[in-house]
């Protein structure tokens, strides 16, 4: 592995000189609301026994990603926000890689689970109770990170190995592909692992969750209109977050190859819809807004939950 000892500089953010105290107080607000409404998620889901069924434990796994991602990018973000000259090491780049990376893949594959979870339980009824078993459902969980996390780290040690022309990055944060670009000379190899891993991660979970949706849209029109009416109100604002988490994903690489052509406004707004919205609006739009959950959190403030 050769890790250069020459920091990145991040040129984006002298453009932005201007707006730093603004973007500051806003990514702060929203990361440390997102921290809190996740880690509140994660202690109701696991203090409460009867929450320990498969929906919450995928709930409760997409806010620990979702804190992890926007911890692994958040408090970079905000020191080069008010740093003279922003700078990071490139094993300090490199580390943000990895769980960013992990991050991103974790909340496709969660949400795919999540989908197929719903698909069961709607589609399926009768045979929810032996398909989403909890042995089941934590060997998928555990499949998912050690694939990841697995990828992310042969990724991130090819990239390493890349000898390094320059030193200046022209976005918020690191991400695999500006890295990749920074050396002097193009790795096909690099790019082809990166792209492969990307139709892994995104493209297969992205796929899973469509059809899931799609059957359970058909099977809640042929119902009822009072049923109908609550899982549409429970499925249409999920489908929806998706569809936003998977529009940041898309637009964030489409930047990466046209950022000479975009205004660097749009890596701003993108960065922050990728990495610190979803963490925020994830537990609320699929957890906190659900009955048991509040229940649970009002117990909890009570002082009636026995720790499982």
């Amino acid at each position: 592995m050769n890790v250069s000892s020459v920091p990145l500089t991040f040129s984006l953010y002298s453009s932005l000189r201007v707006y730093n105290v603004a973007l500051f107080v806003c990514v702060c607000a929203l990361y440390v609301c997102g921290l809190c409404v996740s880690l509140l998620l994660l202690v109701v889901v696991c203090a409460e026994r009867r929450l320990h069924r498969p929906m919450y434990v995928l709930l409760a796994n997409l806010a620990a990603s979702g804190a992890v991602g926007s911890s692994a990018v958040c408090p970079l973000v905000m020191r080069h926000l008010m740093a003279d000259a922003p700078q990071t090491s490139l094993a300090g780049c490199l580390t943000q890689v990895f769980f960013t990376n992990v991050y991103g893949g974790c909340v496709f594959c969660i949400l795919a689970l999540m989908a197929y979870d719903r698909y069961v339980s709607i589609c399926k009824p009768l045979l929810y109770g032996c398909v989403m078993t909890p042995a089941r459902v934590a060997l998928m969980l555990l499949a998912v990170y050690a694939l990841l996390g697995t990828l992310s780290a042969v990724h991130v040690y090819m990239i390493s190995s890349l000898a390094l022309c320059t030193h200046t990055v022209d976005k918020l944060t690191c991400d695999s592909l500006v890295v990749s670009k920074l050396s002097c000379e193009r790795s096909p190899a690099v790019g082809a692992f990166g792209l492969c891993s990307a139709v892994c991660v995104m493209l297969v979970p992205g796929l899973l969750v469509v059809l899931s949706y799609a059957q359970i849209f058909t099977v809640i029109l042929k119902t009822c209109k009072e049923s109908r009416t609550k899982a549409l109100q429970t499925c249409t604002p999920h489908f929806v977050t998706f569809l936003n988490f998977s529009v940041a994903s898309f637009f964030g690489v489409l930047y990466n190859r046209l950022h000479q052509h975009v205004p660097k406004t749009v890596n701003v707004l993108t960065s922050i819809n990728f990495f610190v919205l979803p963490p925020l609006l994830h537990p609320v739009v699929y957890g906190i807004q659900l009955q048991e959950i509040q229940q649970s959190i009002r117990k909890m403030m009570s002082g009636k939950i026995i720790p499982a």
